[in-house]
């Protein structure tokens, strides 16, 4: 069985899928980017991007009743793996101890111009 997670407090899908699924525990976040709710407007610059990124995918979380500590594993699309080390500095901030596993990938672009992008699976188990 599966629970559609949906927030007004980020940015709608731009496509047909939901911002989360939840089914036995486990919470699938799509992928999410650095788009500001309130303005409709992508932030400037990769640091601002990954900060907005994440407070995203925070909201989210917490829509679902997670919280970054639940997240068990991301993924990072960058726009340019030139971003990886500011993304890394900003990402740190959000999973300062116990981060989970990871994985970072350059890709050949992302949606509406984007720098980054992250999805996430978070566990109640």
């Amino acid at each position: 069985m599966k629970k559609i997670i949906q927030t007004s407090r980020v940015p709608q899908a731009v496509g047909p899928y939901s911002q989360a699924v939840e089914s036995d525990g486990l919470l699938f976040v799509s992928g999410q980017l650095g788009m500001d709710p309130e303005k409709g407007e992508m932030k400037e610059g990769i640091r601002e991007q990954t900060r907005q990124t994440l407070d995203n995918l925070k909201m989210i979380l917490m829509a679902a009743g997670y919280s970054l500590q639940d997240v068990v594993k991301c993924t990072v699309y960058l726009e340019d793996m030139e971003y990886f080390g500011e993304m890394n500095e900003e990402y740190a901030r959000y999973f300062p101890e116990d981060p989970p596993a990871r994985a970072a990938f350059q890709v050949a672009a992302l949606p509406l111009g984007a720098l980054v992008e992250v999805e996430a699976i978070a566990s109640k188990k």
